[in-house]
């Protein structure tokens, strides 16, 4: 039976309203929706076109985007963000393969990706059509964030492999009677180093710089085993320095209870200076062993020194350098031990298999 509520349009009246439905048929999200449930009920692209007055290839399309991942939103209460599109598996997979690469190997005369940037190259990979906000929100939600990158120095030191290896290997088979210790320098200047911190909107925290820098030193040596960090200060980084630091861990692992304590340090001058390998000759229990050249990486201390940086002298307020020396001193003594494991980089492929060759070298011996 007709429809007893009759409008009455004219033709050019209809093909208008007709076009307006085609400009806004992909900002309508109940379009897509009604056009879902028409397929699930398996019905043409023809009848689906006829009852809800769209094209045939909007079908279409919302049936590819569909298959290519996309996913109406979720509901969300009042006042809560929405965006176009739910980040699918494929789709994720498809944004962590982008980044994976840089952009210039899809095309773009760039060093870094925007969000601007990874929704352009989807909509070309994926026939997707997201905002760069949306992308924003996708890889906050993967754990992404825009920081600043570090620069590092090449690690191409030809000994690496071995190196690490033998590093690997005194800390697997570390002995009742044995230690192992990593050792370094730090810096510690009177001029502050900035950093982040809780401040008052529109008001920036002001930390004063010294009418002139001034430095002291510390050398400190990490037990692998226990954690604790083992330190001596000195006004200047010279190889005294270090053998401050022989002494005081020829004090702290005494000759009666450990027969041998091993100490990894890196290529700095003052651990190679004649002095120290007197000191070393004159006591047989203590060895150097090597890092590679330029990786600090392979260093668990240089974390500990970073804590440090962090927890004293980033926006310290201290007017004395003696003052400061003692922050970092009470640190040390009381926020470790730091039970660190070794970093990644021993684990690589070619690590395990220098360290399988070193075993058997030490079965055969």
């Amino acid at each position: 039976m007709p429809s007893q509520i009759v409008i009455n349009l004219t033709a050019g009246e209809q093909t208008n309203m007709r076009e307006q439905m085609r400009r806004l048929r992909l900002l309508c999200p109940l379009l897509r929706l009604h056009l879902l449930l028409l397929l699930a009920q398996q019905r043409s692209p023809t009848e689906i076109a006829e009852w809800l007055l769209c094209s045939r290839s909007s079908v279409y399309e919302v049936a590819a985007a569909w298959r290519q991942g996309w996913r109406p939103e979720p509901l969300r209460e009042p006042g809560e963000c929405a965006s176009a599109l739910r980040l699918a598996p494929s789709l994720q997979r498809s944004l962590l393969a982008l980044l994976a690469k840089p952009p210039a190997a899809y095309g773009w005369c760039r060093t870094r990706w925007s969000c601007a940037a990874l929704a352009l190259s989807l909509q070309a990979r994926r026939g997707i059509q997201v905002s760069a906000e949306t992308v924003r929100r996708w890889l906050h939600g993967l754990g992404w964030r825009w920081k600043r990158a570090k620069l590092a120095a090449k690690d191409n030191d030809p000994e690496r492999t071995p190196k690490l290896a033998r590093i690997r290997w005194m800390a697997e088979t570390l002995a009742p009677r044995q230690a192992l210790l990593f050792a370094d320098e730090l810096d510690i200047a009177l001029l502050p180093k900035s950093g982040y911190q809780w401040m008052p909107k529109g008001l920036q925290v002001e930390v004063l710089t010294p009418g002139q820098n001034e430095k002291h030193y510390l050398a400190g040596g990490w037990d692998f085993r226990t954690g604790t960090v083992h330190y001596c200060f000195g006004p200047r980084k010279t190889n005294q320095l270090f053998r401050d630091l022989l002494d005081t861990l020829e004090s702290r692992y005494p000759a009666h209870r450990y027969d041998r304590v091993s100490i990894v340090v890196d290529n700095y001058k003052i651990h190679q200076a004649q002095a120290v390998q007197r000191w070393l000759a004159a006591h047989p229990r203590f060895q150097l062993l090597w890092l590679p050249t330029y990786c600090p990486r392979a260093n668990p201390i240089e974390r500990i020194f970073g804590d440090a940086h962090d927890k004293v002298t980033r926006n310290h307020k201290r007017k004395r350098l003696r003052d400061l020396v003692a922050d970092v001193g009470r640190h040390l003594e009381q926020n470790g031990p730091w039970l660190y494991r070794l970093s990644r980089i021993y684990q690589e492929p070619e690590i395990t298999t220098a360290l399988k060759e070193l075993r058997r070298n030490q079965q055969v011996a």
